[in-house]
């Protein structure tokens, strides 16, 4: 849950924007899951995609600075690595989120399940002793 932009993990709004950001590029998650398998340079990223070395340095980017994934320069290469850290922190985001949903589910199964207890046995919905006391209608309805 966040509150003032801060999560429960410490994270802020804007680290989770660019965690969720990051993943929502094919290519990005691509990128993530070959580097799971172990550390690849960038310029062996991009012989696998149809797309410049450019484009592919700016995807890893993008990932490094959602904290994805870390880079480290050995000679003339880059080294790119997955953070493991970084992949639990979605999955921590996402667990977060599925529980604020289930339980907001949880309240308005409840909410429904008193309503209908409030309606007697014909399922209809129990009225006003003075039903002109509570409406907006005219006479004429």
């Amino acid at each position: 849950m966040v509150v003032d932009g801060i999560d429960e993990t410490g994270g802020t709004d804007e680290t989770v924007d660019r965690l969720f950001h990051a993943l929502a590029d094919a290519t990005r998650r691509d990128i993530l899951r070959r580097c799971v398998r172990g550390e690849l340079s960038v310029s062996r990223l991009a012989a696998a995609y149809p797309m410049s070395f450019a484009a592919v340095q700016k995807h890893v980017t993008v990932l490094e600075r959602a904290g994805l994934v870390t880079k480290e320069r050995r000679g003339r290469e880059q080294l790119v690595r997955t953070d493991p850290d970084a992949v639990g922190r979605a999955r921590q985001a996402l667990d977060e989120l599925e529980t604020a949903w289930r339980a907001r589910v949880d309240r308005m199964s409840g909410l429904l399940t008193e309503d209908a207890a409030g309606t007697g046995d014909s399922g209809a919905p129990a009225h006003d002793e003075n039903p002109d006391e509570n409406t907006t209608e005219g006479p004429d309805r």
